[in-house]
C-alpha cells in the first residue's frame, strides 16, 4: 500500500490504464520537437490551466504558462523572471529575492539558494547571491523584509518538505500587500501542495480572494509521474519576458503535454476533489483518535486534504521501519513528521488496510 505516490507525484496511482495507453499513443506520432517548432499539445495544456484555475477561482491573473521538466526547474524561471521583472521597474538594484525557513524550493542552484536548509546548501556552498531569509508565517516585519530592492518573493502556501506547515491568511496576506506595494512578483510554489492535493485544485483557493500570486510554479503531479513542470504567469509579468529570455530543450514537448492534459483533466474534476476530502476526513478521524491512544508520541496532527502531517515526538524513521515490513510504504518530513501524501483517487480498502499498518505500529513502537 503506497502512501507515499512518490512524493506526491503519482496521484492517479500506478499503472494507471489511460494514462499507459496515451503514452504509447502518443509515442508513436510524435515525442518531441522542440520549441523551435509549434506542437499543438503544448498550446492545448496551458490552455487548459490557465482556463482552468480562473474558473476553479484560484489565480484570476492567469494568462501565460512556461513548460520546463521538473519542480526545481520551474522554481528557476520563477526566480529568473522575477529578476527580469525587477530590472525593468528598478534597475540592478532590485534584485533580492526572499524565501522562508522551512520552505523546499529544489536542487538545483538558484532553487537550492532559496531553500534555507544547511543540509542542502552546505556541500554547494556559496550559493547565488541576492537571496534574503525571512521567518515562515511571521507577519511581523514584512516591510522590513521585503522591500524597493526587493524584485520577488517565492512561498508555499503550504510547506511540505519542511514539515506539513500552513501559511496562515494573515502571513500570506501581508506578503501580497508588501508585494503589490514595492512592486516585487509574488511566487506561491505549488508543486506539492497544488494540484488537487487538498482537496482544490490550488491550496491558496482557500486563502481571502485577495490573496493570489503573480506567478505559481508547478510540477510532480502535472502528469502522473511523467517529468513536467510549468510556470504559471500573469499578463504583467509575461509581457517582461521576451523571446530568448528563458529557454528549454525538452520542456512542452508533445508526449509530456499529452499526459500532462489528461492528468490535469482527471485532477481537476469535481468527483475528485470530493473524494479527496472524503479520504481526508477517514484519516484525519482517525489519526485524532490515534493520537488520544498515544499522546506521547502524536503530537499535532498538520496539513489539509491528503497533505497530511503527523508531529511525532520522537526520529519517525523507526516507524517508517514498521510500516515497510508490514506492507506500508510511508516517509517522514521535516522537524520529526510523518508524512501522509497517498494517491488522490486511493480507494476506501486499501486506505483503510494502510490505516490499520499505521495503528499497528504505533502499538508496537
Amino acid at each position: 500500500i503506497d502512501f507515499t505516490a512518490g512524493i506526491a507525484v503519482n496521484a492517479l496511482g500506478h499503472a494507471d490504464p489511460t494514462i499507459a495507453a496515451i503514452i504509447h499513443d502518443q509515442a508513436l506520432k510524435l515525442i518531441h520537437v522542440s520549441n523551435l517548432y509549434h506542437a499543438s499539445q503544448a498550446g492545448e495544456l496551458a490552455r487548459l490551466i490557465v482556463e482552468t484555475t480562473r474558473l476553479s477561482g484560484g489565480m484570476q491573473k492567469a494568462s501565460k504558462v512556461f513548460f520546463a521538466n521538473s519542480g526545481t526547474e520551474a522554481n528557476e524561471g520563477a526566480i529568473k523572471f522575477c529578476r527580469k521583472v525587477g530590472k525593468l521597474i528598478g534597475d540592478v538594484k532590485k534584485h533580492k529575492i526572499v524565501s522562508f525557513t522551512n520552505s523546499f524550493h529544489g536542487r538545483t542552484m538558484g532553487s537550492l539558494s532559496a531553500t534555507p536548509n544547511p543540509k542542502y546548501q552546505a556541500p554547494f556552498a556559496p550559493m547565488v547571491p541576492g537571496f534574503v531569509v525571512g521567518e515562515y508565517n511571521k507577519a511581523e516585519g514584512i516591510a522590513e523584509l521585503v522591500t524597493e530592492e526587493t524584485c520577488g518573493v517565492i512561498v508555499e502556501p503550504i510547506q511540505g518538505e519542511g514539515g506539513v506547515y500552513q501559511g496562515s491568511a494573515e502571513f500570506l496576506g501581508a506578503l501580497r500587500e508588501r508585494c503589490t506595494q514595492v512592486s516585487a512578483v509574488l511566487v506561491f510554489d505549488e508543486i506539492q501542495c497544488g494540484l488537487g492535493r487538498t482537496g482544490k485544485l490550488w491550496a491558496h483557493q482557500y486563502l481571502p480572494k485577495y490573496i493570489q500570486p503573480d506567478v505559481l510554479t508547478m510540477a510532480k503531479s502535472l502528469a502522473n509521474g511523467f517529468p513536467i513542470g510549468a510556470i504559471l504567469v500573469g499578463e504583467d509579468v509575461a509581457e517582461a519576458i521576451k523571446i530568448g529570455d528563458h529557454g528549454t530543450t525538452f520542456g512542452g514537448n508533445p508526449l509530456a503535454c499529452r499526459v500532462a492534459h489528461h492528468t490535469f483533466s482527471r485532477l481537476s474534476s469535481t468527483e475528485l476533489l470530493q473524494s479527496v476530502q472524503q479520504s481526508s476526513d477517514v484519516i484525519t478521524s482517525r489519526l485524532r483518535r490515534l493520537q488520544y491512544r498515544f499522546p506521547s508520541l502524536i503530537t499535532e496532527i498538520r496539513g489539509r486534504g491528503l497533505l497530511l502531517g503527523v508531529q511525532l515526538s520522537v526520529d519517525p524513521t523507526h516507524f517508517i521501519d514498521l510500516c515497510r515490513e508490514r506492507g506500508l510504504l510511508i516517509i517522514s518530513a521535516g522537524n520529526n513528521t510523518l508524512r501522509i501524501i497517498p494517491p488522490l483517487n486511493i480507494e476506501p480498502e486499501p486506505l483503510r488496510n494502510g490505516l490499520d499498518i499505521i495503528e499497528e505500529a504505533f502499538s508496537v513502537m
